[in-house]
């Protein structure tokens, strides 16, 4: 006989058995080798440093040793086992979580358990990807999962897992398919699995396969094959009836799947099933497909409607709730943040409220970037943290080009007090994109700037999406205490300015600028249009950009026009920086 190790409890974790085994089967495992022991007078061959050996009558210690590790481990898998009984019926009472980052979120804590749920969608739009992920996080709370594939075989679904990094030991996998003989030739019959076998014969292979694993959750793959071995619509709605009662008394909970192949106005699942989720998939001019999810009905619950845009990447799928600002609300005090530019200040009434947004305009090139990486480098100054995300410009450029400003953006990034995140709008959904920063403010980073809106809005398919989208972002951000930098560059360098979208009526403070042309030189000006929370100056200034960061000069009272691009000279000209000014 084999003998193998004995499984050991080391730092918290048992040592010799599969994660995903239960505790049932590791107390049968270990009263297993307890019974299978050698008795006196036998060797055994080693196996670690430990030995079975009889030595002049007398019992080696590595004997008694292992003797106590297996009676020391039968009794801990006892508790553990009772333990976990315990557990099992405390989840049994609350809902059954389904695996899927902020997926829960969207059904507000997971799904009513016992019950039968349809998760809908074409082909590719991630169902079974969903599905597994729902039967493994059953396996990591001690349940039983069970998968009933008519679509596809264990070997399929096995590398669809691995593809994850997931191993679906543990879970059992009931592929349904023809028998032997409808593949002879001599039996005359067609290859097609759903045209030959008869639905009593499919319903009773999937009860037999249900009996046999007694599961928790289970995973039927899928209805289209169901669908059309019934043939008609009466009879296909009797055998989803039929399978919904079936469930309803094992105490099951389960999903079936469907891919939409067939009739798309089918209402037939959702007036049965307890819950119906929508998977689907969009697909842009240009950049990578887009997903999104929606909860189409569930019965009894308060759920987040709408559309949650969702990913499928190593992993498995990840959610991203749509945000709803009125959910969040933290107390702060409310203060007056400065920037560190004394002439900045002033313009804007002592500096920015702490909460509120900050709206730069200006045309290409005209220092928004850098107006913003002052109040970055205050922020930080004022052991604050602070982030960045970047939709149009490189990353290791900005970096550069801000080292020539006064700006050591590399160090900041190195002390872990400034995140810097490239944003490819073509790849990133809005609700990622609202995730992500998200995240940043739930991490006690108070400062978030948005370079630029205008790759944001490349990112968003309808500009009043956008608008409804960064509403609730600004309005999360106020409400967590966050201060926010946003960019919009204007299209037009001098004259008449125009924005790609308006966002003046959202922030609470709008600084705008402008290029302006002066005894031959192009200029530029700063000037703050508007300020909810206090009052500002109404002067226009010239500024000026250089390795000490943002110098601003004496409002331009001798000029006229100056917004317009071309002013008129009212007055005498002393009012002008000089380039080589201190």
């Amino acid at each position: 006989m084999k003998h193998r190790p004995v499984p050991v409890r080391m730092n918290g974790k048992l040592h010799g058995f599969p994660d995903y085994q239960t505790p049932e089967a590791r107390l049968s495992a270990t009263l297993g080798r307890f019974a299978s022991r050698p008795t006196e007078g036998t060797t055994r061959p080693k196996w670690g440093s430990l030995t079975w050996k009889k030595r002049d009558g007398v019992t080696n210690s590595h004997s008694s040793l292992c003797l106590s590790a297996l009676v020391a481990e039968a009794e801990n898998l006892i508790g553990v086992l009772l333990v976990t009984n315990q557990s099992r019926r405390d989840a049994r009472e609350g809902l059954a979580l389904t695996g899927v980052a902020g997926l829960d979120d969207v059904l507000q804590g997971g799904l009513v358990r016992d019950r039968v749920y349809l998760l809908e969608g074409s082909p590719g739009t991630g169902k079974t990807t969903l599905a597994l992920q729902f039967l493994l996080e059953g396996r990591r709370a001690g349940e039983r999962g069970l998968y009933i594939t008519l679509s596809e075989t264990a070997e399929e679904l096995s590398a669809s897992a691995g593809s994850h990094g997931w191993s679906l030991e543990g879970l059992n996998l009931f592929e349904l398919v023809p028998p032997e003989s409808l593949l002879d030739e001599d039996q005359q019959q067609s290859l097609l699995y759903s045209s030959d076998l008869e639905l009593g014969e499919t319903t009773k292979r999937i009860f037999d396969a249900f009996e046999s694993a007694k599961p928790d959750r289970v995973v039927l793959d899928s209805l289209s094959e169901i669908r059309l071995l019934a043939q008609s619509s009466l009879r296909y709605r009797r055998q989803i009836l039929a399978l919904k009662h079936f469930f309803a008394k094992q105490q099951v909970t389960v999903i079936l799947l469907d891919d939409l192949t067939t009739e798309t106005n089918d209402k037939t699942v959702h007036s049965v099933a307890h819950g119906v989720i929508r998977l689907e998939e969009l697909s842009p001019d240009y950049g990578s497909d887009r997903r999104r999810l929606k909860v189409v009905k569930y019965r009894g619950q308060r759920y987040r409607g709408g559309y949650h845009d969702f990913v499928i990447q190593t992993g498995g799928v990840e959610a991203f709730p749509r945000l709803v600002s009125a959910e969040h609300r933290s107390g702060y005090k409310r203060e007056l943040l400065v920037s560190g530019n004394e002439q900045l200040n002033a313009l804007l009434g002592g500096g920015v409220e702490r909460g509120s947004s900050v709206l730069t305009l200006g045309p290409a090139g005209s220092g928004k970037s850098v107006l913003t990486l002052t109040f970055v480098a205050s922020a930080i100054s004022r052991g604050e943290k602070a982030a960045i995300f970047l939709f149009d410009e490189e990353k290791s450029l900005m970096i550069d080009r801000s080292r020539s400003l006064g700006f050591d953006l590399e160090a900041m990034l190195a002390s872990g007090e400034l995140r810097i995140e490239q944003v490819d709008a073509a790849e990133l959904s809005p609700g990622e994109f609202a995730h992500r920063v998200r995240k940043c403010i739930d991490s006690s980073i108070k400062t978030i700037v948005i370079d630029s809106m205008n790759g944001y809005q490349a990112a968003m398919p309808q500009e009043n999406a956008l608008l409804l989208h960064l509403h609730e972002l600004l309005q999360y951000a106020n409400r967590q205490g966050a201060t926010t930098f946003l960019t919009v560059a204007q299209h037009g360098l001098v004259g008449d300015m125009r924005s790609p979208v308006d966002l003046t009526y959202l922030a609470d403070t709008v600084i705008l600028l402008r290029y302006f042309e002066a005894h031959g030189q192009v200029r530029r000006a700063i000037s703050v249009i508007k300020k909810r929370t206090s009052a500002h100056e109404t002067t226009i200034r010239e500024y000026m950009m250089g390795p000490q960061g943002i110098k601003l000069g004496a409002p331009l009272t001798n000029f006229h026009g100056v917004l317009r691009g071309v002013p008129t000279l009212v007055g005498e000209q002393g009012t002008l920086l000089r380039a080589d000014a201190e």
